[in-house]
C-alpha cells in the first residue's frame, strides 16, 4: 500500500499538470462511469493528499476521492515537465544537480517555485513526452517506462483495467486498481479527512504533534498498531513503521500508553523528517550517517538504504543479532529483538 510521502508525489503530479486545466473524465473500465460523467468537461482547481489518499478538487463543488490501496497505480502520459538525464528509466531521481538545498548524506533536493519537489521540476524544466507510473513499489515508487516516442499516438491507446482517464490536452492520467474512487461533495470530504490522523505536510506540525501524543498515550495498543492506524497518523505504513521503531529502538509491542512521552514526541519527529525526505527523493531512505556514495547507492537499491525492513533473517546492522519477521495484524513487521528492548 503506498506510504504517505509517494501520494503527497502523485497529487503534486496533478498540481503541476492538471489544475487549472479542462479535463475530459472518463472509465473505460466502465466500473467508475457515472463518476466520470460528472467529471468530465471540470477544471481541477486544487490537488491535496493526506496520509494514503488523495483529493483533487474540481470548480469548488466536487471533489475525487483516491485511495489506491494495495494495488492502485496512477500512468501518468504526454507532456510532462521532467529532466530524463535526472529521471531515470527506473523513475528513480538522481541526486546531482546543483540546485536546490542539500538532503542527508550529501543528496540535493530539486525544488520548484513553490519550494517543493516533484517529477515535473527535476534539473532545467522543460517538457517532454513520457511515461510515468507512480504506485507503491519498495524498489521506487515512481516507475518511469520512460520517454515516448513523438510520433506516439495521442491519446495514448487504452491497456488494461483502466477504472478513470483524466486528460487535458497535452497529458493523460490512467487510474488503475483502486482501493477506493469516488466523487464526493466538499461536506463528504471534510468528514473523511476528520477522521484522519495528522500529516505533517498538511496543517500546523506543532499541532500535529500535540495530536499525535494524545492518540498514542491514552490507548494501550501495542505501538507497531499505532503507527499504522491512519486515525493515528496519517501516511505510515509497513516499511516506514518498521524503520522507525527500530530508530527510536522501540520494542513495537510497547503499549502506546506505557511509552514514555519523549519517546512519542521522537517518532513524530522523526516521521515530519523521514516524510520530508521521501517526497522529496522518491525513496523511503531511514539510514542516516550515509556519505555521498553511500546515499546514491541507498538511492539505487532497497537493501541499502533500511536498517531493518525486509531484512529478516540477515544481521542487525548495529548488533549483529537476527532481525525478526512476524505479523502483526496481518501485516509484516521487522524488527531486531535486541536493539529493541
Amino acid at each position: 500500500m503506498p506510504e504517505g510521502h509517494s501520494v503527497h508525489r502523485i497529487a503534486r503530479q496533478f498540481g503541476r499538470n492538471f489544475v487549472g486545466r479542462a479535463v475530459h473524465a472518463e472509465s473505460p473500465q466502465g466500473r467508475f462511469a457515472q463518476g466520470a460523467k460528472l467529471l468530465d468537461g471540470r477544471v481541477p482547481t486544487r490537488a491535496q493528499a493526506v496520509g494514503k489518499q488523495m483529493f483533487l478538487e474540481f470548480d469548488e463543488e466536487l471533489w475525487l476521492r483516491v485511495h489506491l490501496g494495495l494495488y492502485g497505480a496512477w500512468d501518468f502520459a504526454g507532456e510532462i515537465l521532467v529532466d530524463p538525464t535526472i529521471a531515470s528509466a527506473n523513475g528513480r531521481m538522481g541526486q546531482t544537480n546543483q540546485r536546490g538545498t542539500d538532503l542527508p548524506g550529501g543528496g540535493v533536493a530539486i525544488h520548484d517555485d513553490a519550494g517543493e519537489n516533484s517529477l515535473s521540476s527535476i534539473g532545467a524544466p522543460r517538457r517532454a513526452r513520457v511515461h510515468v507510473r507512480m504506485s507503491e513499489q519498495t524498489k521506487g515508487i515512481d516507475e518511469a517506462d520512460g520517454l515516448a516516442p513523438e510520433d506516439a499516438p495521442w491519446p495514448p491507446p487504452v491497456v488494461g483495467q483502466v477504472r478513470l482517464r483524466l486528460l487535458t490536452e497535452a497529458t493523460c492520467a490512467d487510474l488503475r486498481g483502486p482501493t477506493a474512487c469516488a466523487v464526493q461533495t466538499p461536506d463528504e470530504i471534510a468528514a473523511v479527512i476528520a477522521r484522519l490522523g495528522p500529516d505533517p505536510l498538511v496543517g500546523d506540525v506543532a499541532e500535529g504533534e500535540e495530536r499525535f501524543l494524545s492518540a498514542v498515550r491514552r490507548r494501550g495498543v501495542a505501538i507497531g498498531q499505532l503507527l499504522m492506524d491512519q486515525s493515528v497518523v496519517s501516511g505510515i505504513g509497513n516499511v516506514y513503521r518498521a524503520e522507525m521503531l527500530f530508530r527510536a529502538r522501540l520494542d513495537p509491542h510497547t503499549p502506546g500508553d506505557v511509552v514514555p512521552e519523549e519517546i512519542v514526541r521522537g517518532l513524530w519527529r522523526d516521521w515530519v523528517s523521514l516524510l520530508r525526505i521521501g517526497v522529496e527523493t522518491g525513496q523511503m531512505m531511514t539510514m542516516d550517517g550515509l556519505d555521498g556514495e553511500a546515499w546514491r547507492r541507498a538511492m539505487a537499491r532497497r537493501d541499502d538504504r533500511h536498517w531493518v525492513y525486509h531484512r529478516a533473517g540477515l544481521p542487525c546492522r548495529v548488533c549483529g543479532t537476527e532481525i525478526v519477521l512476524e505479523e502483526m495484524q496481518a501485516r509484516k513487521l521487522y524488527w531486531c529483538p535486541t536493539c529493541q528492548r
